[in-house]
């Protein structure tokens, strides 16, 4: 007999399509604490969409893709809200009390792809 308990998964078409947005931090001196980056954007974030928008956007930061010598890092978020997830960075102008510029360096739908073209070089 069947277990009728399981539970079926999402068809593609129904999947929350989602983006990996490349971003570079420019400042004079390195900011290694990664929680400080992801706290100043989450707020960014919040400020310009909402907590609505927030949640509909489905933002989500991978720290273990953050590279700090470099300064760049990954973020995901849904491919209808890429556009606002680009301009919340943009209005990024401080982290840890040191003046920054944070910008998106790139766009990929396939997170291996984000990582090799605009992390790993």
């Amino acid at each position: 007999m069947m277990n009728k308990n399981k539970i079926k998964p999402l068809l593609p078409s129904l999947r929350e399509k989602k983006r990996y947005l490349a971003f570079e931090i420019i400042s004079k001196t390195k900011i290694d604490d990664f929680t400080a980056v992801e706290n100043t954007i989450k707020e960014s974030v919040l400020r310009f969409l909402g907590e609505s928008g927030m949640a509909k956007a489905g933002v989500l930061f991978l720290a273990d893709k953050y590279n700090k010598d470099k300064q760049k890092g990954i973020i995901r978020v849904s491919h209808k809200y890429v556009n606002e997830l680009r301009a919340s960075l943009a209005l990024i102008q401080k982290i840890n009390n040191q003046d920054v510029i944070v910008r998106s360096i790139g766009l990929s739908g396939i997170l291996k792809k984000a990582v090799e073209k605009y992390i790993a070089s």
